[in-house]
């Protein structure tokens, strides 16, 4: 089976992280995602993919070519301007030669089992199953209605809370027999949502909507991303790491050079290349990219530090996502840190 992987979007909430790369390409613990996402799907028996790409679309094309080293094959579908999630599946269409096939919104993170969801489209006999992911909150989403056996019966925009018929949320996941794409017009912009969602079902069409078991964030925002690293420290997604663990919650690649005098509190990730000077302190839920520069007497904790970054001396970074030339803090509970974007 083949899976379509919706890479094209801006990311915009996440800027200026987004600025430098693709969302689905922002890195989580040293890893872009998306390598973690195709990691993921292959040890699910995929291995055929068409990416769709806009966005600083060289990126993704330069860090994965055809997926070989990945031990995948990877073809590109490449939009000529933001098509929406419909219009970016119809464009991929002449890549597409199965009759069944996934897609995934790759800027979603997704670390799901998949075989329920196929099963059940398969024996629903649906031509469109939507993997849904229960949310405590939905008054933010589209709220799915369904009758007892799974099939759609509407969509409802961002109820007020007490109102909504459920707290399912389209997760991003879609199972697609390939006529439905005849019912997406081409050449334009198509949201499967607010579009192509209400049109098969006020045709009666076979929609139906499955909950998929594991873990499921949407990134979007600078909390979420930072919140995204806590859990992958913490084992609450089971990603591989790209280091060796050198101590109980301590990750450490190679050629790195730490200060006997620093101190580490787990959980934390020094990524390959990374110095560490003398009475700087890390942790707990740091991760360092590589080649990171940590000056004397620093403090950095629950933080993403991207590669090539220097934490100057004597400061503390805390609640922050910072690259070489911003740092973006974020407000959390018990905390009064600057919100915003500030040169370091």
């Amino acid at each position: 089976m083949q899976a379509l992987l919706l890479a094209g979007g801006l990311g915009t909430r996440l800027r200026p992280l987004t600025e430098h790369f693709p969302k689905p390409m922002a890195p989580v613990v040293n890893r872009p995602w998306l390598e973690h996402l195709l990691k993921h799907l292959r040890s699910q028996g995929l291995s055929d993919f068409v990416i769709a790409v806009k966005h600083n679309a060289d990126i993704i094309r330069n860090h994965f070519g055809d997926g070989r080293r990945l031990g995948v094959t990877i073809a590109y579908s490449q939009e000529p301007e933001l098509l929406g999630t419909a219009g970016a599946i119809k464009h991929a269409e002449p890549l597409l030669s199965a009759d069944r096939f996934i897609v995934v919104n790759a800027d979603i993170i997704h670390h799901v089992d998949l075989m329920p969801l196929l099963e059940f489209h398969r024996s629903s006999g649906a031509m469109l199953t939507i993997g849904l992911t229960e949310v405590e909150d939905p008054s933010q989403y589209g709220v799915v209605q369904q009758t007892p056996s799974g099939r759609i019966l509407r969509f409802v925009e961002k109820p007020p809370r007490h109102e909504a018929p459920s707290n399912r949320i389209n997760a991003g996941i879609y199972v697609m027999e390939k006529e439905t794409l005849s019912w997406i017009p081409a050449g334009r912009a198509v949201s499967i949502e607010r579009e192509t969602f209400p049109l098969l079902i006020r045709k009666g069409l076979p929609v139906y909507g499955c909950a998929v078991r594991g873990y499921w964030l949407d990134m979007g925002t600078h909390d979420r991303y930072l919140a995204l690293h806590r859990d992958a420290l913490d084992g609450k997604i089971g990603l591989q790491l790209p280091y060796p663990m050198k101590a109980e919650g301590v990750w450490i690649g190679e050629d790195t050079h730490i200060s006997s005098h620093a101190k580490l509190i787990p959980p934390v990730v020094i990524g390959r290349g990374t110095r560490v000077e003398r009475g700087a302190v890390l942790g707990p839920y740091a991760v360092l990219g590589e080649g990171v520069t940590v000056q004397a007497d620093s403090r950095c904790a629950h933080a993403v530090v991207l590669p090539g970054t220097r934490l100057e001396g004597n400061r503390v970074f805390r609640h922050a996502v910072v690259a070489p030339d911003f740092m973006v803090t974020t407000r959390l509970p018990g905390d009064l840190i600057r919100q915003g974007v500030m040169q370091p």
